[in-house]
C-alpha cells in the first residue's frame, strides 16, 4: 500500500473513532462524549460522582425527636423542645408547649439551672438533660402516692394534706394569704399584692406562689393553661366569664365567698356545666 493511501485510510479511521459516543479517542480529542456528559450532569459541586460522594455528617440543628441528643438554645425548635418544655414544667418550672425554643423557655431553663447550680446560661447541653430528666423522675415519685385530702380550718384558710408535694403546700400558703380578701374585677392583674382579687387574679396568685404560673392570666386564657383535662392534685375549670379550681379535694374559687363567710376555699361542689378543664402540666 503507497504511502498517500496509508494516509487516507489512518485520517478516515480517526474521523469514524471520533465519531463514536464515548470513544477513548473522542474523548482524548478535547471533545465531550455523551457519557461523559451524562457523568458531568450527575456530578456534585466539587465535580465527582454523586454516587461516590461521601454523606455529609447531620447538622447541629437538625430537627431532632430525643432530648439530650443536640444542645438547645434558643431559637431553635422540634420535638425535643418540646419534651424539653414538658418537663420543664413537670419539674416544677411551668413553660409553654410549642415546639418553640423562644424567651419564655429560655428563662425557664436558665431558673432550672440556677436551681441546680449550674452555670446559668439559658443552653441544655447533654449534662442539663441528664439533670432535667433526673428532677422529673423524683417529682413523679413523689407525687406517686394517693391524694390526700386539704381540711378547712375555722379562719377561712386550709391546710393540705399530709402527703402533699412542696409544690402542692406553697399553693396552699399563697391561696391562704389572699383566701378572706374581697372580691375586686381585675384585682391581682396589674400587681401581685393587690387589695382584692377576682376569679382569675386569685387562682393566679396561688398558682404563681407555687412556681407554676409566672404571670396572671384570665379567665378565658386558663381555658388553655398547661394540660387539658382533669389532674392529679389541681384540677381548673374555666370558661370566658369564670374560673376556680380543685387542689387536693377542696375548691377555691371567688363564688364560694358569699356561702363561706368570705373564704375562697370550700368542700362544697358546683356545676361544672359549660366550663373547660385543665390542669398545671405535671400536677
Amino acid at each position: 500500500m503507497s504511502n498517500s493511501l496509508r494516509r487516507t485510510v489512518a485520517v478516515s479511521l480517526t474521523l469514524f473513532c471520533a465519531l463514536l459516543p464515548g470513544s477513548a479517542l473522542a474523548a482524548g480529542s478535547g471533545g465531550a462524549s455523551l457519557g461523559a456528559s451524562a457523568s458531568a450532569k450527575s456530578s456534585g459541586p466539587s465535580g465527582g460522582s454523586s454516587a461516590s460522594a461521601p454523606k455529609s455528617a447531620p447538622s447541629h440543628t437538625a430537627n431532632s425527636g430525643h432530648l439530650g441528643d443536640r444542645v438547645l438554645r434558643q431559637g431553635m425548635r422540634g420535638h425535643d423542645v418540646r419534651v424539653l418544655q414538658d418537663y420543664l414544667s413537670r419539674a416544677g418550672f411551668p413553660t409553654g408547649i410549642d415546639g418553640d425554643f423562644g424567651p419564655g423557655t429560655a428563662a425557664s431553663v436558665r431558673a432550672f439551672e440556677r436551681w441546680q447550680h449550674m452555670n446559668a446560661d439559658g443552653v441544655v447541653t447533654a449534662r442539663v438533660a441528664g439533670a432535667l430528666r433526673a428532677a422529673v423522675a423524683r417529682a413523679a415519685k413523689t407525687n406517686s402516692g394517693p391524694v390526700g385530702v386539704g381540711h378547712l380550718n375555722g379562719d377561712g384558710t386550709a391546710s393540705p394534706p399530709a402527703n402533699a408535694p412542696q409544690t402542692i403546700k406553697r399553693l396552699f400558703a399563697a391561696a391562704n394569704r389572699i383566701a378572706t380578701k374581697p372580691y375586686v374585677y381585675g384585682g391581682g392583674h396589674a400587681t401581685w399584692n393587690d387589695s382584692g382579687y377576682d376569679c382569675s387574679g386569685s387562682l393566679s396568685f396561688a398558682l404563681h406562689g407555687a412556681g407554676l404560673l409566672s404571670a396572671p392570666l384570665d379567665s378565658t386564657e386558663f381555658e388553655t393553661y398547661g394540660s387539658p383535662g382533669p389532674g392529679r392534685w389541681i384540677s381548673i375549670w374555666s370558661n370566658s366569664g369564670h374560673t376556680y379550681m380543685y387542689v387536693a379535694g377542696l375548691r377555691y374559687d371567688t363564688s364560694a365567698q358569699s356561702s363561706t363567710g368570705g373564704s375562697r376555699w370550700t368542700d362544697q361542689p358546683r356545676s361544672d356545666r359549660g366550663f373547660i378543664e385543665s390542669h398545671p402540666t405535671g400536677w
